[in-house]
């Protein structure tokens, strides 16, 4: 499909800069930038394409200054992140959309469907799921008894979701995600030198507008449910573990791990490879750098953090600053001691 800058200045309440009848077909990177289609601008950093680009489109901000004359058509709005994501939603939403069961698959008499449902090939839906309207599960996943999955919801190739889970709509499963495994619960029998499983008979409650990236797991409760608030994004391989709850509009990046009864508050941004110790709080609006190793609760909201165990921000750039310099320090010392030992 074609778009003129006009008709996407439209969509968008922005103002066109150049030719308004300049048509795009396809989105590529500003510093790639193709005849033919749309990019966007909105990290300085990538400003010098702005002047080399061969894209026909280019998405700014209306704060954006021209330091040279542009070849490219613009479109100025207020967010230029934000309005290429939209536009790419829109394409998006003008793509082919599946229906149906495909076989084989295995989908139980009991499942209640919703409309526009599609089950892929080599799914396996069980007992007592019910599935909310334009449900996409992929082919070879896993659905077991009395699953809840939301309107919109779409769970791609070969997930698994355990049984008693809860997914809300909207939401985004990625390949790999498994939903609901077992805690990581094992009692030590000192008599006999070994664990003892605790069963996990409690469940995983996804809610609204939830993503979450490929190969991530999160376990099921102990008791009670393990708990994914409204607009919180997970980025690929990440553990959640049992009992733990992540706040709305939580973010975490790729290998985050988060151990068991942990509680998560709101507008948390976790960088990656956090690790959090079991039964910790953390409170809204923290943010973690990467790597860092969270051992005691957060109380304070809205701090920015880092370093295992985390401090501020600042304090671990001085010590960083500190720690290169140990080398010279050191040197230094070892020959003020030779001096004293020499008097």
């Amino acid at each position: 499909m074609e778009f003129t800058a006009q008709t996407i200045a439209d969509f968008l309440q922005g103002k066109v800069e150049g030719n308004p009848d300049a048509k795009v077909s396809d989105v590529s990177k500003i510093e790639e930038g193709r005849p033919g289609t749309l990019c966007f601008l909105a990290n300085p950093k990538y400003e010098k394409y702005l002047y080399t680009t061969e894209a026909t489109i280019v998405i700014v901000n209306n704060d954006q200054k021209l330091a040279e004359p542009v070849k490219a058509t613009l479109v100025r709005v207020p967010n230029a992140y934000e309005s290429f994501a939209s536009l790419l939603e829109l394409y998006n939403s003008f793509q082919p959309q599946r229906k149906g069961i495909e076989q084989p698959s295995s989908v139980a008499s009991s499942v209640q469907m919703g409309e526009d449902v599609y089950i892929g090939a080599f799914s396996y839906i069980s007992e007592n799921v019910k599935l909310g309207n334009n449900v996409k599960i992929y082919p070879q996943c896993y659905v077991g008894d009395n699953v809840v999955i939301g309107d919109n919801t779409t769970i791609f190739a070969g997930a698994r979701i355990y049984h008693n889970c809860k997914i809300g709509a909207n939401c985004t499963i990625h390949s790999g995600v498994v939903i609901g495994a077992d805690g990581f619960g094992f009692a030590p029998q000192s008599a006999e030198n070994n664990y003892k499983k605790i069963p996990q008979i409690g469940n995983v409650v996804i809610e609204d507008y939830v993503e979450i990236g490929s190969n991530s797991t999160i376990d099921r409760a102990t008791m009670g449910s393990t708990y994914i608030r409204k607009g919180v994004k997970l980025d690929n391989l990440i553990h959640i573990a049992h009992n733990v709850e992540v706040g709305e509009n939580t973010v975490m990046a790729a290998q985050a791990g988060i151990a068991g009864s942990t509680k998560i508050g709101r507008d948390c941004m976790f960088g990656g490879q956090v690790g959090i110790a079991p039964h910790v709080t953390i409170a809204n609006g923290v943010k973690l750098g990467a790597r860092s190793g969270v051992n005691n609760s957060l109380k304070k909201e809205n701090e920015v953090l880092i370093g295992a165990p985390v401090q501020p921000f600042t304090d671990f750039m001085k010590c960083s600053a500190i720690f290169r310099r140990l080398p010279d320090m050191k040197r230094d010392l070892d020959l003020l001691k030779k001096k004293l030992e020499d008097k």
